[in-house]
């Protein structure tokens, strides 16, 4: 029996970035390495990927707009029908590039903005003027006509600062916001542990995103949090500005977990390695030496971890295991055992 396949794909071009982000989850420096898929790789995957009937395509990396022929790869997947979309730090955007990736087919870009100020930003962003120059970014795409979202990592550090960075949102035209949600993976690991939640904390930012959502004009997101969702459902959470339908289609929403599900997400990585998701960092397979649809149909690792009646300890035992199923990524980024509880759930069983 075939498994559908994911609704969404990552693709992390280059580990090339210009900016130096201590939770990196792809561990990105300021070169790119030297095992990336060539051009020609690249736009075999793009082919494979609307072959497969791929829903949506983010395009990251590291930096994307690092990478020479990312034009080119664009074009390949958009003219495929691919819905491809960026992810990118902003800084390296004027209108001349929002107005060339709009036309070569980038339906929105996702850039991120990780502090209400400079200062905050900046110091998580690893260079100083990264906050300003990704500013300038985001005015140039809105002068271009090129739709975007704001991406802020949730941490200790900008707690306070998290209704201003709805606010930012707001204001600068953006039409959605992304809070993801801090895992222990690349180089969090080592440089960020400190700043994760502890579930106290995170109760109360997901349960106040919850109630912020009945009257903010645009859609939150909360990747790598699939508690979040059942705030939404519990407390019938109605939005003013738009129909209640369109949070059904935010992650986990009544699916748990995405990672390495049909319909879900899976990502593949610079040198075509296949992980399930951008923090769970897992190989399974490259697409180097088989399809993406074969990696996804044989990984005996995603058969396990599609198996829901696997899960352990509290997520095992939890009436919503189905629905949420808690992260697969922290759990096993934290504890080595991906099927294990995760360690960020706040909920009783």
């Amino acid at each position: 029996m075939t498994t559908a396949p994911p609704f969404m794909v990552s693709y992390g071009i280059t580990t090339k970035c210009n900016l130096k982000c201590k939770h990196c989850y792809s561990d990105s420096v300021d070169h790119p390495a030297s095992d990336e898929l060539s051009t020609a790789e690249a736009l075999r995957l793009m082919d494979d990927l609307a072959d497969w009937g791929v829903g949506l395509l983010i395009i990251d990396g590291g930096e994307p707009l690092c990478r020479d022929d990312l034009v080119d790869i664009v074009k390949r997947a958009s003219s495929k029908g691919l819905r491809t979309t960026l992810g990118t730090n902003g800084t390296l955007i004027d209108q001349t590039t929002a107005k060339k990736l709009r036309e070569a087919g980038v339906m929105a870009v996702a850039i991120s903005v990780d502090g209400a100020d400079a200062q905050t930003h900046d110091s998580f962003r690893g260079i100083s003027g990264t906050f300003q120059q990704t500013m300038k970014g985001i005015a140039a795409c809105r002068s271009a006509g090129l739709p975007f979202q704001l991406n802020t990592v949730i941490r200790k550090e900008n707690l306070p600062q998290l209704e201003d960075s709805l606010r930012l949102a707001i204001d600068c035209g953006a039409n959605a916001v992304e809070f993801f949600d801090l895992v222990a993976a690349g180089r969090a690991k080592q440089e960020c542990k400190s700043q994760i939640l502890d579930p106290p904390e995170r109760q109360r930012v997901m349960e106040w995103l919850a109630q912020s959502q009945r009257d903010c004009p645009i859609i939150i997101r909360v990747p790598a949090c699939p508690m979040y969702p059942l705030l939404l459902q519990q407390k019938h959470v109605q939005p003013k500005h738009f129909p209640a339908e369109m949070l059904h289609r935010i992650p986990y929403y009544r699916r748990g977990c995405a990672a390495g599900m049909p319909m879900g997400y899976v990502l593949v990585r610079a040198n075509g390695e296949v992980n399930p998701c951008m923090v769970f960092q897992i190989n399974l397979g490259s697409v180097r030496e088989q399809g993406i649809a074969s990696i996804w149909e044989n990984s005996p690792v995603l058969a396990e971890l599609r198996k829901k009646d696997s899960l352990k300890g509290r997520c095992g035992d939890c009436a919503y295991k189905v629905t949420c199923s808690g992260c697969r990524g922290r759990a096993y980024e934290e504890t080595g055992d991906m099927m294990a509880t995760d360690p960020g759930c706040w909920f009783p069983t």
